[in-house]
């Protein structure tokens, strides 16, 4: 029983162990919010003629280093939600052509960076490769200068113990240089990894074609993207990962796909279906791979691969695998045959070699490009065909759910709609792809002013649901409309609890407790003060010691008419005297001011509420809306605007209430401004935020 317990102790602990491996290498990918923890390899300063080849190394490299600043974009909770990151790059053209990893800059809404003569320059997204981990952005040349630039090296010659630069910006910091050595040219997820030993991205394995440049120069969050160079002043790697040592992307890969994603605008691949393995380590078989298996109706099943096959030859290029670092290799020569070509393959089956003849077709990413579609609370994508494939559908038609808003229309729906569901109907209309949806919805935003209720088709694994889905449609000022205004005492208070009023020497007495008296009001005119302890209503008694008793003066006021005068009961100071007060109407509260809503900035505001200037000292001319609410990882969270600010003027345009706000906003929208200036007044302070939108859908 104890060895069994020792044992069952040992697996938890590995297992911890491999978790915390796993959680460092994804940790490292988070642009400066987490770092990579390494030893630090401290090599002494190189004398003579060493130090003045990696100063000129370096000189060759730091002009073209880059600091990318980036709003980037994750979907969840039914929500784009926007954050802040930084990573590193480095310029590869005169042009302005800027490579760095696709984890830093994939998903940008936004781009902006710094050379290294401090200079800032904004940019934008040319494409993205998520199966390497690769971007290529473009700085604006608006006065068509060309720009310092950096040269690739062979990576392929790299061998260990060669000294290696990696430059970048960690922690956003400015411009960087660490030094070590080339540890390992083969870097793999290990299989000890296991289930945790693949890298993905988008959902793209990258260890499946990537083996990192293993080196121990010290890298940490915000490195990424940045360059490795050799001591000749070459890009030999674009550094990635860190796991215990460092991790580069190989220059070579790397090149050749930034020069596809600048010519082609994406990386042209070939896709057969063909899954593989190493050979088996007893097999005695001296060359080939082991074919594991195909794809369902791929070009590999169609050309007649089975499992146990061993691929001796592809295209006429023999295909050894003995190792499992060398099927990153197999797979890039598979990806970079001639799309929709036949070729040869010769496989072993039974002791006999076999022709086989496979047509390629071009490889699709695993996932397309994610939205949110905010009528409906949900984020969704179009199916690729390896999610059509692992859903066991027929084909990509549908839309794919992939987070769902809490709370939100297709959340409250019965049957409720759920992650990874397709949407295939609209009230009776086939829904083909995402394209089709947003269209429909267009539609649907320019009907009344109300939730409007769809009936939506949508199949999850083999059955097909219908429910009924009330989108939210509603735009423009919203008028909260507001109780019938009555009779109001003109000043704010507390219950006098019966522990106050014994601290106070009148444990005798309840009532409420005056805590301000509204300027320019009956009550101040009258000569009620802050204090002052109002016991009785036209001699009614207030019964009030506890705080929960708070209304009762409130329910005691509402019975009268506006206007009317009543008799308050006072006790200053412990003196007893009566005042009498006129009833002004009430003002309408915060909850029933005029709101407006901007889906573009996920923001709300609202009119000015008589007690928000009397809780703030405004005066009358106090113009503006009150921000009442700021969404999550929206363009107004990030430009750091607060619940409570008040709103003053947008774009040097005056602000006075909701109605002003909405229509200059709306302008804006329409006429897709890319810079947004808010003047804001937050407690005594008066500044400026800048919104810089990126507009895509407007949903």
């Amino acid at each position: 029983m104890r060895l069994k317990q020792h044992r069952t102790m040992i697996k938890i602990t590995a297992y911890l162990i491999i978790l915390s491996i796993y959680l460092l290498i994804a940790f490292s990918f988070s642009y400066g919010e987490k770092i990579a923890i390494q030893e630090k390899n401290v090599i002494s300063d190189p004398p003579g003629t060493i130090r003045r080849t990696i100063d000129e190394a370096i000189a060759k490299v730091k002009p073209a280093l880059v600091r990318i600043l980036v709003v980037s974009v994750e979907y969840y909770n039914g929500r784009e939600v926007k954050h802040e990151f930084a990573g590193s790059g480095v310029i590869i053209t005169k042009e302005g052509h800027v490579i760095t990893n696709h984890h830093v800059v994939g998903k940008a809404k936004q781009i902006t960076c710094t050379l290294s003569n401090k200079e800032e320059i904004e940019a934008d997204l040319v494409s993205t490769d998520p199966l390497t981990d690769i971007s290529v952005i473009k700085l604006h040349n608006k006065g068509g200068k060309g720009f310092p630039f950096a040269e690739f090296g062979d990576s392929s010659i790299l061998k260990v113990g060669d000294t290696v630069l990696a430059m970048g910006s960690p922690f956003a910091l400015s411009q960087s240089v660490t030094m070590g050595i080339v540890s390992n040219t083969e870097v793999i997820m290990p299989k000890f990894f296991w289930p945790m030993n693949k890298f993905t991205l988008e959902g793209e394995d990258v260890g499946s074609i990537v083996r990192w440049i293993g080196h121990d120069a010290p890298i940490y969050g915000g490195n990424s993207g940045g360059p490795l160079v050799n001591l000749r002043g070459e890009i030999i790697g674009i550094n990635e990962i860190s796991l215990g040592i460092s991790g580069a992307i190989p220059g070579n890969l790397a090149k050749g796909v930034a020069e596809k994603l600048i010519k082609f605008g994406k990386v042209p691949r070939s896709w057969i279906g063909l899954e593989v393995q190493p050979l088996f380590r007893n097999s005695g078989q001296g060359k080939g791979l082991v074919v594991s298996g195909t794809i369902e109706e791929s070009p590999a099943e169609k050309a007649g691969f089975l499992p146990g096959d061993i691929l001796l030859r592809l295209a006429g290029k023999e295909t050894d695998v003995i190792f499992q670092e060398e099927i990153p290799v197999f797979n890039q020569s598979v990806m970079e045959l001639p799309i929709g070509k036949e070729v040869e393959a010769i496989v072993l089956r039974h002791g006999k070699e076999i022709a086989l003849r496979v047509t390629t077709q071009e490889r699709e990413y695993v996932k397309s490009k994610t939205i949110e579609l905010k009528q409906w609370g949900i984020t969704v994508r179009n199916l690729s065909l390896l999610n059509a494939k692992e859903m066991k559908r027929e084909n990509k038609n549908g839309v794919l759910v992939t987070t769902v808003r809490t709370g939100g229309p297709c959340w409250e729906s019965k049957p409720r709609i759920n992650s990874n569901d397709v949407i295939v109907g609209v009230n009776g209309r086939q829904i083909r792809n995402v394209e089709e949806l947003v269209e429909m919805t267009s539609t649907f935003a320019k009907s009344k002013n109300e939730p409007l209720p769809v009936i939506v088709a949508f199949e999850r694994k083999k059955e097909e649901y219908v429910t009924v889905v009330k989108l939210t449609v509603e735009k423009g000022t919203r008028d909260q409309g507001f109780e019938v205004q009555k009779a109001w005492l003109p000043a704010a208070m507390q219950v006098l609890t019966k522990e106050i009023a014994k601290e106070l020497g009148i444990a005798e007495i309840k009532g409420m407790r005056v805590t301000q008296v509204y300027p320019n009001s009956s009550a101040e005119r009258s000569g009620l003060r802050v204090g002052d302890i109002i016991t009785a209503i036209d001699r009614e008694p207030l019964h009030a010691s506890s705080p929960e008793d708070y209304e009762i003066l409130q329910t005691i006021i509402r019975q009268y008419k506006i206007s009317s005068k009543v008799e308050l009961a006072i006790v200053r100071n412990k003196e007893k005297f009566n005042i009498l007060v006129e009833l002004e109407k009430s003002p309408k509260p915060p909850n029933e001011m005029n709101k407006y809503i901007d889906d573009n900035f996920e923001l709300t505001v609202r009119d000015i509420a008589f007690l928000d200037r009397a809780q703030e000292d405004w005066k009358e001319d106090e113009k503006g809306v009150l921000v009442e609410a700021v969404g999550e990882g929206g363009w107004a969270s990030l430009a750091k605007l607060a619940v409570g600010d008040l709103i003053r003027a947008v774009n040097g345009e005056p602000i006075s209430d909701a109605v002003s706000f909405e229509k200059i906003m709306k302008n804006i929208s329409d006429k897709k401004l890319k810079r947004v200036l808010f003047q804001v007044k937050r407690g005594i302070h008066i500044f400026y935020v800048e919104l810089e939108p990126t507009w895509n859908y407007n949903l």
